[in-house]
């Protein structure tokens, strides 16, 4: 199996017709992710940056799908696993099935994650965790996640209430630090990496040569 590169990945996001709104969230985690990729191997920690890049640029591609798609009776990040999967990508299963914050919902699932889980996947849900339309601080993320499940996502899972949102950001603060630890950096000084958008352009201009 090979991670497809840049470009490739650009051309599958595209093939799903993003809109503006997914385009920008998918750009900045995928760009965070970058950046953390290559200060922690700066650091002299191995990790498959193609890997990281290209699962982080794809993450949420189950949001994208037609309703009719199998990837709609999964849940989120399950289903971009089973898209990627379905399109010869099995590689990127385990980094894009697990960076939902909804992850870190479940103790006992998240200390089992933990304590096998790839440098990877971790960059990866970190950077999901550091980026919404823009790189922003885990604050501002779980400001807006609060908000969001403070009544319930609309699904099977439940409400978050005041002590499960603590619980929540406690883990995803253990993550951070992991992480930030790996890179010898602090939160703050997490950055981007500026590829995506000469990716996204060589994918445009590959598409339209074939038109």
């Amino acid at each position: 199996m090979t991670v497809p590169g840049r470009v490739d990945a650009a051309a599958l996001l595209l093939s799903l017709d993003p809109p503006a709104w997914f385009m920008r969230h998918s750009q900045a985690v995928a760009e965070v992710a970058s950046w953390l990729a290559e200060r922690i191997e700066f650091a002299g920690v191995p990790v498959d940056r193609l890997l990281v890049e290209t699962a982080a640029l794809l993450h949420d591609v189950d949001k994208l799908v037609p309703p009719d798609d199998p990837a709609k009776a999964l849940p989120h990040g399950e289903g971009s696993a089973n898209w990627l999967a379905r399109k010869g990508h099995p590689e990127l299963s385990r980094a894009v099935t697990n960076h939902p914050v909804t992850k870190l919902v479940d103790g006992e699932a998240f200390r089992r994650w933990a304590a096998f889980a790839t440098r990877e996947e971790r960059i990866v849900a970190y950077a999901d965790k550091r980026a919404g339309q823009r790189l922003e601080s885990m604050d501002e993320r779980f400001a807006e996640w609060s908000r969001r499940h403070a009544e319930g996502p609309g699904s099977d899972e439940p409400a978050w209430s005041e002590e499960l949102t603590r619980e929540v950001r406690a883990r995803a603060e253990r993550l951070e630090a992991d992480v930030c630890h790996a890179a010898h950096i602090s939160p703050a000084e997490v950055g981007r990496a500026p590829w995506t958008a000469k990716a996204l352009q060589a994918a445009g201009e590959r598409v339209a040569r074939r038109r």
